[in-house]
């Protein structure tokens, strides 16, 4: 049976929606307040976006806090801006030459809104994963049109494709429900 190079392409973007999907998880504090959480911030400065991991080094101090050293003090106050209008609920405060990033204790309204987040943002892996799916079936059913497959190639890369999916889609469902039990606590 030939091996076409969709298959092997789809995997290769299926792993990007995994490393993608798994980033923005990261992205959701639960329990414990890690580095993860906001290094990616979009922090403006003189006219420029740059991410927080560029301006500042952050490191945790227990499980709820977070040390944030910028490489100079010009960067304090857009850094103090940009935490303030991300929107994570975080509280900081600014001392001398380091912001400290606390996580408060989780409500259950949102441990309920995290939840919610989680669910979507699996939802989306999967939509995109549906994406990829229809795109590598276009490819099998294009190749057969052609005469580059027969019958029972495109039947068989069907199945192969359809495995591949099938590998992913529930690796989904196990991120999302392992976030899920850590929001829960």
């Amino acid at each position: 049976m030939p091996k076409l190079k969709t298959i092997e392409n789809i995997k290769a973007e299926l792993e990007k929606v995994m490393d993608f999907l798994q980033q923005e998880l990261n992205k959701l504090h639960a329990s414990r307040i890690t580095p993860s959480l906001i290094e990616d911030l979009k922090v403006s400065f003189s006219g420029q976006n740059m991410t927080l991991k560029q301006l500042a080094s952050i490191s945790a101090s227990g499980s709820n806090q977070l040390i944030i050293q910028p490489w100079s003090e010009e960067y304090l106050q857009p850094i103090e801006q940009a935490i303030h209008q991300s929107e994570m609920d975080l509280n900081l405060k600014v001392e001398e030459k380091i912001i400290r990033v606390t996580m408060p204790d989780l409500s259950r309204e949102r441990r309920e809104n995290l939840a919610i987040l989680v669910n979507d943002k699996a939802n989306q892996a999967k939509n995109t994963i549906r994406h990829w799916w229809h795109e590598g079936w276009d490819e099998i059913r294009k190749a057969f049109d052609d005469n580059q497959i027969s019958e029972d190639d495109k039947f068989k890369l069907k199945d192969e494709l359809q495995d591949l999916i099938s590998e992913y889609t529930e690796k989904v469902e196990e991120m999302k429900k392992n976030k899920q039990e850590e929001i829960k606590g």
